[in-house]
């Protein structure tokens, strides 16, 4: 556990700032300070967060690199974008698979936002083939998907989360006990993290704590995905 807190107050601060005044001619100037109170606290907690995981499953991965690791840039797409504004107004960080990443590999992933912070996992949106995968094991073991989903730890921190069909598809039983899971696109879930949570010395091990608790559901889509691939020492 750690003896302080990885994010201070500042990082709150600044990414509330930020939604107010969304422009370059804001963010340069302070440019400095996202660094040292936001880039950089928040890499020390993903560089933190990595041998706890490879601990808890080697499969999935927390990269510290500052680019192409875990942590999510802050500047937006803007090309095709209604909204032009040029940066996110949240930090993020996805914890993928070893095996690989995109929407066909699950992970973690962690969001922070002022009041709307939020840690959860998952597999979102996958192809059509790898959803009918999904569902195939969800149907063919209705007791072991309802042990992991409704497990009192599991259900007590996480909600299940994501679009669904309108309708089980077919070659599905729509009368199952587990029909609104087979509706689902996204096989994902989230918990929500407060303020306080996020600037507190708590934060890395209720993240661990965390995965631990759904790390029985995210072997399942591993399994599923294929993303058997174990991370290199």
């Amino acid at each position: 556990m750690s003896t302080s807190a990885h994010l201070e107050p500042d990082f709150l601060r600044f990414l509330a700032e930020l939604a107010k005044h969304n422009d370059r001619s804001w963010f340069e100037p302070r440019k400095p300070r996202y660094e040292s109170s936001v880039k950089d606290p928040f890499l020390h907690f993903v560089a933190d967060l990595a041998p706890r995981l490879d601990k808890l499953e080697p499969r999935f991965v927390a990269d510290p690199s500052p680019v192409g690791g875990s942590m999510m840039r802050i500047y937006r797409d803007i090309r095709f974008a209604r909204d032009k504004s040029p940066y996110k107004k949240a930090v993020a960080a996805h914890f993928w698979s070893a095996a690989g990443k995109g929407e066909g590999f699950p992970a973690f992933f962690i969001h922070l936002e002022p009041g709307k912070s939020l840690f959860g996992g998952g597999l979102w949106r996958p192809a059509p083939d790898l959803a009918k995968k999904v569902r195939d094991v969800i149907a063919g073991d209705v007791a072991g998907w309802r042990r992991i989903v409704q497990a009192p730890k599991f259900r007590s921190t996480f909600r299940l989360m994501g679009d669904s069909l309108k309708r089980v598809p077919a070659g599905y039983d729509p009368d199952s006990p587990v029909a609104e899971d087979l509706k689902r696109k996204d096989f994902i879930f989230g918990s929500d993290l407060t303020d306080r949570q996020v600037t507190s010395k708590e934060l890395l091990a209720l993240v661990v704590e965390r995965c631990k608790t759904a790390m029985p559901f995210m072997r399942l889509l591993l399994g599923v995905s294929g993303g058997n691939k174990r991370a290199r020492a």
